[in-house]
């Protein structure tokens, strides 16, 4: 086997693809359908990609967590130890192969030789100093010298996500391909294509620019690979589906008495401590936790009526160390929201803001600037016109392809091609 150079792509879903390819060099990638996992979230994708396993055997069951010891919830945390032990490199790692990841979540750690992932210093009396985490120490540092820029995490997320944020990533991959320090498996995640499709809407034209600028950065990457003499797999994490309104979970439980708050400055501030429920939203999946699991019932019965639910799995439907007592499912067109208030006045400081790790969800609204008060982000949930994370086919079914050798077998999970790949790493160095 070649080295390997592993491409995710988010966002890319096989029908979007098929609708707007234009690059000649995708043929040449044997391309095809596969299904992805349940959730279809960023980090349960990818921990089931660098696992082989589906998310109720690593354990990542969202891109956060909810800490029951804690009662608190951890969203975007980069420990390599949350997924789980396994990786299909192991093997591969043992017998002297080198294993590399930029931009891939969960990946700061000791499972890997080469890091590289977004990892700013927050000032204490507010704003952030923007720098990244490498290994080699230094990597970042001589990458920004050989790109001509320092990698802007503003165009990563929030507002001002781009087209940047990939075309950076993408340099910094080719650099060290072209420099030929680049790792013998190297994973790179290209982010911008999902910002456009969450914003816009997958039928949208800034969909469709977004794909034609995608083309233009794979075509530059796979022609650095290529000279390298790498080989190359590429696929999709999640299809974005059309997003019609959004579900408010903890505002549900909160007018049930369920979920409590604390009144500080007018604000309402989760009480989490003594809630009853508590719902961690993402996208279209929100797990819910009990205090007791007595009241599950309870709390089934709530949701079972609510417009736009369309299952309530049990905990044990999608299980883990931090696993949910109840997971809600949206149906398509739906996706559940993680505010709790009625009035926006009565909002915690953070809602405003770009704040990934205050909040207890996701929040799409993050993408949308708000006219007031300045630097603030918009509160309108019907801004978002795109999500994901179900388990409806459409959303399953994702793109894969590449210049490998086990890349057109009849592989119909993601999991199946990881594994494929651990079986080719293998054979590689024995």
């Amino acid at each position: 086997m070649k080295k390997t150079l592993v491409v995710q792509v988010a966002a890319l879903g096989y029908e979007f693809w098929e609708r707007n390819r234009r690059a000649k060099f995708w043929e040449r990638l044997s391309p095809k359908p596969i299904h992805t996992v349940f959730p279809a979230l960023t980090c349960p994708v990818q921990a089931s990609f660098r696992t082989a396993l589906a998310p109720e055997k690593h354990g990542v069951l969202a891109n956060g967590y909810f800490d029951r010891t804690l009662k608190k919830s951890f969203f975007w945390e980069q420990s390599s130890n949350i997924c789980g032990n396994r990786r299909i490199w192991d093997s591969f790692r043992h017998n002297g192969g080198t294993v590399g990841q930029i931009c891939w979540q969960n990946s700061i750690g000791q499972d890997s030789d080469m890091l590289l992932s977004p990892m700013p210093v927050h000032k204490h009396h507010g704003g952030m100093i923007q720098a990244c985490y490498s290994r080699p120490s230094g990597l970042y540092e001589d990458l920004c010298g050989s790109i001509g820029s320092k990698f802007n995490l503003f165009s990563y997320w929030g507002p001002f996500a781009s087209l940047k944020s990939s075309r950076w990533i993408v340099d910094a991959a080719s650099s060290l391909l072209e420099s030929k320090r680049a790792p013998d498996l190297f994973l790179v995640y290209i982010p911008h294509l999902d910002y456009a499709l969450q914003k816009h809407g997958s039928e949208s034209p800034h969909a469709a620019k977004a794909m034609l600028e995608l083309e233009g950065l794979l075509e530059k990457l796979l022609s650095s690979a290529k000279a390298a003499s790498y080989s190359t797999l590429l696929f999709g994490d999640y299809a974005i589906v059309p997003a019609r309104k959004a579900i408010f979970p903890n505002r549900i439980l909160f007018s049930e008495s369920l979920f409590r708050c604390r009144t500080v400055n007018g604000m309402l501030y989760p009480d989490i401590w003594s809630s009853d429920a508590f719902a961690l939203c993402d996208h279209q999946v929100a797990h819910v936790y009990l205090d007791n699991p007595s009241i599950s019932a309870q709390v089934k019965k709530i949701f079972h009526d609510v417009d736009g639910i369309e299952q309530i799995h049990d905990g044990n439907a999608v299980s883990g160390p931090n696993s949910p007592d109840l997971t809600l499912e949206a149906k398509p067109g739906f996706w559940f929201a993680y505010p709790w208030w009625d009035k926006k006045n009565q909002a915690p400081d953070f809602a405003g803001h770009v704040d990934i790790h205050s909040k207890p969800g996701f929040d799409p609204c993050e993408l949308f600037m708000s006219l007031w008060p300045p630097m603030s982000i918009s509160s309108d949930t019907e801004k978002v016109k795109g999500t994901h994370g179900g388990s409806q086919l459409d959303m399953h079914k994702v793109f894969s392809g590449g210049e490998c050798d086990f890349v057109a077998s009849e592989d119909k999970e993601l999991t199946q091609l990881a594994l494929k790949l651990e079986d080719a790493l293998c054979k590689c160095l024995s």
